[in-house]
């Protein structure tokens, strides 16, 4: 049913959702409005997703032979705004 692909892909927008949430929406409302809940009640998510999306993108990549360069971009777009929407359009939507 979900492939070790299809779960990287899904995986991959989920971990860009929140990692946008969290900078864009969470960390603004905890220093202006002076309320840390929704960085608490996205953070926990957000880590564990990115570590799935870590592990799951050496597993995707190593299954494809991806470059160490194509492996690269797409670990250092885990860490940049919307790079893993990227990452998606890029390399990932036109794999299978």
């Amino acid at each position: 049913m979900f492939s070790l692909f299809n779960t990287f892909r899904i995986v991959a927008f989920l971990e860009g959702l929140s990692y946008i949430l969290l900078l864009f929406v969470a960390t603004p409302i905890k220093y202006l409005a002076d309320d840390p809940q929704y960085v608490k009640l996205l953070g926990m998510p957000h880590g564990l997703l990115f570590i799935a999306y870590i592990i799951l993108a050496i597993m995707v990549g190593s299954e494809m032979n991806w470059s160490k360069k194509t492996s690269a971009i797409v670990l250092v777009a885990s860490i940049i705004p919307f790079g893993t929407f990227y990452i998606e359009k890029k390399y990932l939507k036109t794999a299978k």
